[in-house]
């Protein structure tokens, strides 16, 4: 169970959909059952649109009603991704593990019992409950969580927890290397509108950088920050060129705030970049502290004097962005990968 439809959402695309080779090699019989529609999706961050969004979500409410009456009585394990249903308490999951009796396996990879909503849906976020994750880690089989900070919460609630990080598959998706050449550099963050606001912290470092380098800052996202930059890039996310757009980048960026929620990210972005080679640059938040070998496969950055040395210090050095984005390729391919995390997955089913 997952809330998105199939192939938008970063967090079900790679912690859920890049698995199903594997569960299909090892033997598996599954079905993906999302609670939104692509309509939904489609507005559901939209101003407005408030008709189209409450008959997506009641339509999902009754996808929901029929697998949990009906659908999860022909299977051995039922996943949930997040949550089964976005807005009330935990009644699908409580029905599924409580009253059916069923191995619930719960994965997460965001603080989601944190309050954290878009303007957009601001009225949807009085009716989120997020008090229900710790409900629903107290119900589980197995819990999944994307990082140490996420386990430890988990762990408060269950001792069944497995650290699942964030992975990328480096075969069949991430598996392009940057090929570093002496040309006019780009700078580069990717994201969703959500996070959008993080860049509101680097702007000042990049304007200051361009005045005496020429450089290019490029945002791949879902909508258009237009920053007031001299040298900037939008391009809109797209699944099916988000590799060529990401190897447009010489340096990947992941400024953050350093707060409760930011210490729940899975440092989705830095996996992005290393896999493809790209050197990185983030905030010493969370995982990033993990992922970030300093001065090896990039720079963790603690005020804007750091952010504005390293980042020019990889702008200047094309063989540096080169030897660093080989060490950061390797260390994804490790510990970041599918290739790597395919069986801890699996045993999720056991």
């Amino acid at each position: 169970m997952v809330p998105y439809p199939i192939g938008n959402a970063p967090s079900q695309r790679f912690r859920v959909e890049l698995f199903e080779p594997y569960l299909k090699e090892a033997g598996f019989s599954y079905e993906i059952a999302p609670f939104m529609d692509a309509t939904t999706w489609k507005h559901l961050y939209k101003q407005g649109s408030l008709l189209q969004k409450a008959w997506g979500i009641a339509k999902g409410y009754l996808k929901r009603i029929k697998n949990v009456l009906i659908d999860v009585h022909g299977y051995d394990y039922i996943f949930v991704h997040r949550e089964a249903a976005p807005l009330g308490p935990p009644v699908f999951e409580w029905i599924i593990a409580r009253l059916w009796g069923k191995k619930m396996i719960f994965d997460f990879d965001d603080a989601i019992w944190i309050p954290n909503t878009s303007n957009e849906n601001s009225i949807a976020a009085r009716l989120k409950c997020f008090w229900k994750t710790k409900h629903i880690i107290k119900w589980s089989y197995k819990i999944a969580a994307g990082n140490d900070y996420l386990s430890k919460y988990a762990l408060q609630y269950n001792s069944e927890v497995v650290l699942m990080p964030t992975c990328v598959d480096m075969e069949r998706m991430h598996n392009g290397t940057k090929a570093h050449t002496n040309h006019k550099p780009i700078v580069g963050w990717t994201g969703s509108h959500s996070t959008l606001p993080y860049l509101d912290n680097i702007i000042s470092v990049i304007n200051a950088l361009q005045a005496k380098h020429d450089f290019t800052f490029l945002v791949i996202a879902d909508k258009n920050p237009e920053l007031p930059l001299k040298s900037f890039q939008f391009v809109p996310w797209n699944a099916a060129t988000e590799i060529e757009d990401l190897l447009r980048m010489d340096i990947g960026i992941m400024p953050l705030k350093a707060d409760a929620w930011s210490e729940g990210k899975c440092g989705f972005k830095l996996i992005q970049y290393l896999s493809l080679a790209i050197p990185a640059l983030a905030s010493p938040v969370g995982v990033n502290s993990v992922i970030i070998q300093q001065g090896e496969n990039g720079y963790l950055c603690n005020s804007e004097e750091e952010w504005k040395n390293h980042l020019e210090e990889l702008i200047a050095n094309t063989s540096k962005r080169k030897q660093m984005g080989e060490v950061g390729q390797q260390l994804i391919l490790k510990n970041y990968s599918t290739q790597s995390q395919h069986t801890t997955f699996l045993q999720l089913f056991s």
